[in-house]
């Protein structure tokens, strides 16, 4: 109920988004930890509390302009009570479960219009003598909020959708099923946007081990004790992830004939691994089942009399509609007979702009991002700043 009357409330979300740390309870919304100061004169934390006038799962504006404090009764820099808003001292026993100690009333002439305006400029009379002593002490502290209960795949509820006012286009990615073909790399950069998204699910395949090399082109850092244990990447990646987020499925196993037939069942693949037949089954399998797909690559080699590096990144992209490319844009030789990758040379820039394209590219799919040309094949090249896109159809 919480989590839905907050979503579902601009003035609640708003309080949340800015901050402050929002609880409703019993039917009141309460505002935690609000500096003023106390009887001693120093910085102390209480609760704001407003009963709430709602309109089902929505608040309407306040029925009243009469709040509620826990705690001491703030006062001024000379030690006095706050008389503007001083209304009554005594137990007030809102709830069941909350308790205040003091009533405040301090109304404008045409109310309160929503609860941000009246919680706030609550918060502001409350504050401003103890931040005039304290110049950094505020009621937004912007404490986590878990999202248990709510439904959702992530541990702590998506601020950053809410406070940039996209929560529904977000919401076109949920409940997909994504696999990711390989947690190199690119594959763990892949990973690590994708899962800062609601989809349902995020299968992770790949049998080798989180080595050394690995940690030094892959996000977050590895600590020694952990390269120790030799996880798998696929274990690796997906306790770190699980951290923020449910639905990270690991498979510690290369993609075969024997387990390909699993990629159709996804809702869309991302393959980040080297080039070989195994590649060549998978991309032949997708297309077959109509799916839809995108293949990344990074080619990087070296300029010997310069001692100087040029890298190319490649994002292809296969749709039901749009596949015939893929075989002249995706090399499935094995690696010792494609120059290209021989030196398989890694670069973690390199490996996250390649990861940043092909996430790009998947939401404009799901029609996160608009979309006019409908590219279905970029390259970017280092040594002339060039991104190039196949606009065919």
């Amino acid at each position: 109920m919480q989590s839905v009357l907050i979503s579902r409330s601009p003035d609640l979300l708003r309080l949340r988004n800015e901050g402050y740390e929002v609880e409703v309870r019993s039917g009141h919304l309460l505002i935690h930890g609000v500096p003023y100061l106390g009887v001693t004169g120093a910085v102390a934390y209480g609760t704001l509390v407003s009963d709430l006038t709602l309109a089902g799962d929505t608040t309407s504006r306040p029925g009243n302009h009469v709040a509620w404090f826990i705690g001491e009764h703030p006062r001024d820099r000379t030690g006095r009570e706050i008389t503007a808003i001083r209304h009554g001292t005594a137990a007030f026993q809102l709830a069941a479960d909350i308790l205040a100690q003091h009533a405040f009333s301090n109304k404008p002439p045409s109310g309160y219009p929503d609860y941000h305006a009246k919680m706030t400029r609550y918060i502001e009379v409350i504050s401003a003598p103890a931040q005039s002593l304290q110049p950094e002490v505020t009621a937004r502290n912007y404490k986590p909020v878990s999202a248990e209960g709510t439904g959702s795949v992530f541990r702590y509820i998506d601020s950053a959708s809410s406070r940039a006012g996209i929560t529904a286009v977000t919401a076109k990615l949920y409940g997909l099923r994504i696999a990711i073909i390989g947690l190199g790399g690119t594959g763990s950069y892949v990973l690590d946007l994708v899962a800062k998204t609601p989809v349902l699910e995020l299968h992770l395949y790949d049998a080798d081990l989180f080595l050394q090399h690995n940690a030094f082109r892959a996000p977050s850092a590895a600590s020694l004790e952990e390269l120790h244990l030799r996880p798998t990447k696929v274990g690796y990646l997906a306790a770190l992830y699980g951290k923020m987020r449910r639905g990270i499925v690991p498979h510690e196993v290369f993609v075969d004939k024997t387990n390909v037939a699993e990629l159709v069942e996804y809702d869309f693949v991302f393959l980040c691994m080297d080039s070989g037949p195994a590649k060549r089954l998978i991309i032949e399998t997708l297309q077959t089942a109509g799916r839809s797909f995108i293949d990344t690559g990074i080619g990087v080699e070296m300029l010997e009399t310069k001692l100087q590096l040029w890298g190319i990144c490649r994002v292809t992209t296969s749709t039901s509609d749009q596949h015939d490319h893929v075989a002249q844009r995706v090399s499935c030789a094995a690696n010792d007979d494609d120059d290209l990758y021989a030196r398989n040379i890694q670069l973690a820039e390199l490996n996250a702009l390649c990861a940043v394209m092909a996430v790009t590219k998947w939401k404009k799919l799901c029609g996160f991002y608009s979309d006019d040309d409908r590219e279905h094949d970029s390259t970017y090249t280092t040594n002339t700043n060039l991104l190039t896109s196949d606009v065919t159809r």
